[in-house]
């Protein structure tokens, strides 16, 4: 018999944390079926998360959105990553009963400070094939914004290259406009 891949449902995944074989503050997501082991966060990675935080966290005060800080986004059977950022839809229950889906996401952030490639070439096209609406990739490396928008099975039909000295607004907060210095 010739090899297969063996891809794990999200199902399997979270017995896997269940039975101890991966530990509940194990910095691990699953991706198409695959268990990949995501990089410590640097102090220029928590601290970009945490200028996001305080930009955005007036949407969530004034009801507009939850923010979700690293937490799971359900996909697919087969896919729960965890963006460093997530806008969702709000909701009273605060997704209690199951992780939200592609469905009540309204902006995903992922801060790139070592993981730039497995980003962009990974993860940004599994959320498009999946229809979130809005990436960002806050590349610090580069100090520029990787900006996606209006998916596609194929990938994002507006990608763009944002630097300091330009602004950005999210698609569902249009009246919200940043600096992408203020990012950095």
């Amino acid at each position: 018999m010739t090899p297969v891949r063996k891809r794990f449902t999200a199902e399997e995944y979270h017995r896997m944390v269940e039975a101890g074989l991966l530990g509940e503050d194990d910095r691990v997501e699953l991706l198409e079926g695959e268990i990949w082991q995501m990089s410590p966060i640097g102090s220029r990675h928590a601290a970009a998360l945490r200028r996001l935080r305080l930009l955005l966290s007036p949407l969530e005060a004034q009801g507009r959105c939850l923010m979700a800080i690293q937490d799971p986004v359900r996909l697919d059977a087969f896919s729960e990553p965890q963006p460093d950022l997530a806008l969702l839809k709000p909701r009273e229950d605060l997704y209690r009963e199951a992780h939200p889906g592609p469905e009540d996401v309204l902006l995903l952030v992922e801060v790139a400070e070592s993981s730039k490639a497995h980003d962009l070439e990974r993860k940004v096209p599994l959320y498009a094939r999946h229809g979130i609406p809005e990436v960002w990739v806050l590349d610090l490396g580069e100090r520029a914004l990787h900006l996606f928008r209006h998916p596609s099975p194929q990938g994002y039909r507006e990608a763009s290259l944002l630097k300091p000295g330009d602004r950005v607004s999210p698609l569902a907060f249009p009246e919200v406009s940043l600096e992408v210095e203020s990012l950095l």
